[in-house]
């Protein structure tokens, strides 16, 4: 008679989920750095509403430049790629991801939960410094009585647009980290690909200006965007349709090669 040793059955998708948001939640670090990242964007959007003289004395048009100025959604562009990032190397560093793949042999799952936790998070954090920042400028504006609605052209879009930066920005810092699994190398890349990177290209020449559109940072500014672009520039090249497509690919790109990556390369 031969006796067979019972195996575990194979983790739900639900189950890996609640471990990743358990491990992210675990990390003190996590609230302090969302919390004061929060608190400069939105903090950045009311120093620029304040210090904007050209306010009108009435109602204008939408101007994204007080709601979301740059200075601080650059560094929620920064902040969002390497926390992401760090959401897979911090475990190949600490070599917590062995203990991980020998429970969960199906690495790819893996990711995708990461990738899920990520999303949602990041989706929540992008929504309140997106919601925050405008009603904060427009606040601001209504003692010029220049606010504006939600309800206003251009307004809807560029609040959207603004929400899911974060989470865009997360997974491709996530896909990368596990493409690379080296924390110098996946900080180095995310801030390069995300923030370096889309000031190197102009829109004066057309090569120029169609590598800088598929950027993600040049997509955001052009869903935000309410005027015309400048004369002689090629800001018009960029749709708003096409903006919304690299939206899509960048994360779905990387995410894919992560995916790909995990199930065929040793641990």
């Amino acid at each position: 008679m031969t006796m067979t040793t019972p195996t575990a059955p194979p983790a739900r998708f639900r189950d890996l989920l609640t471990a990743e948001w358990i491990k992210t939640r675990s990390l003190r670090s996590t609230p302090w750095t969302i919390a004061l990242t929060l608190l400069f964007v939105i903090g950045s959007t009311a120093v620029a509403t304040l210090t904007d003289r050209a306010a009108p004395s009435g109602p204008a048009d939408f101007r994204p430049y007080d709601a979301y100025p740059p200075a601080g959604y650059w560094t929620l562009i920064l902040v969002a790629g390497s926390m992401g990032a760090l959401t897979v190397v911090s475990e190949y560093g600490s070599g917590l991801i062995r203990t991980t793949t020998v429970a969960v042999p199906a690495r790819g799952s893996i990711v995708l939960a990461k990738a899920a936790v990520t999303a949602a998070l990041w989706t929540a954090v992008g929504t309140t410094a997106s919601t925050g920042s405008f009603l904060t400028s427009q606040a601001i504006l209504n003692g010029h009585h220049a606010g504006l609605p939600i309800t206003h052209p251009g307004v809807l879009r560029a609040l959207i647009a603004t929400a899911l930066l974060a989470p865009v920005c997360a997974l491709v810092g996530l896909g990368l980290g596990v493409l690379l699994r080296h924390t110098a190398g996946t900080m180095v890349t995310s801030v390069f690909i995300l923030v370096m990177l889309p000031p190197m290209f102009s829109e004066s020449s057309r090569w120029s200006a169609d590598i800088r559109h598929t950027l993600v940072s040049a997509a955001w500014n052009r869903l935000i965007r309410t005027w015309e672009p400048e004369p002689g520039s090629l800001g018009h090249t960029a749709t708003v349709s096409g903006s919304w497509l690299v939206y899509l690919l960048w994360p779905l790109l990387t995410l894919t090669l992560a995916v790909l990556t995990a199930k065929r390369r040793d641990v």
